[in-house]
């Protein structure tokens, strides 16, 4: 098991940037694939990215793709979520989840597929 805390939240207008942090501490983080995912009032979980955990495979929602990045550094146990021309669609908390993988490419893009997740975070974004 991990333990999980995002930080980087905060309030932006529309067109800014954000960077979001989420550190995780436990005696393994390497085999572990990540994934950031939001939820807006009255709207389910859904996926925002997605790490393998050798960090060489991504995946994302359609509704950042070319807008947010994500990556981890496996020595400082951290992902990261770089936001991009923030939209007030983006407007959430947002989640960084945690969960063993056999496979150092893999990666997992629905909530269910974790078993580990940080308190969350919440990004508004102001028109």
């Amino acid at each position: 098991q991990v333990q999980l805390v995002e930080s980087g939240g905060g309030l932006v207008q529309a067109g800014g940037s954000l960077g979001l942090s989420c550190a995780a501490s436990g005696r393994t983080f390497s085999n572990y694939a990540m994934g950031w995912f939001r939820q807006a009032p009255g709207k389910e979980r859904g996926l925002v990215a997605v790490i393998s955990w050798r960090g060489d495979n991504t995946y994302y929602a359609d509704s950042v793709e070319g807008r947010f990045t994500i990556s981890r550094d496996n020595a400082k146990k951290t992902v990261y979520l770089q936001m991009n021309s923030l939209k007030p669609e983006d407007t959430a908390v947002y989640y960084c989840a945690a969960r063993r993988s056999n496979w150092p490419n893999g990666y997992y893009a629905t909530p269910s597929e974790y078993d580990n997740w940080g308190q969350g975070t919440q990004v508004t974004v102001s028109s």
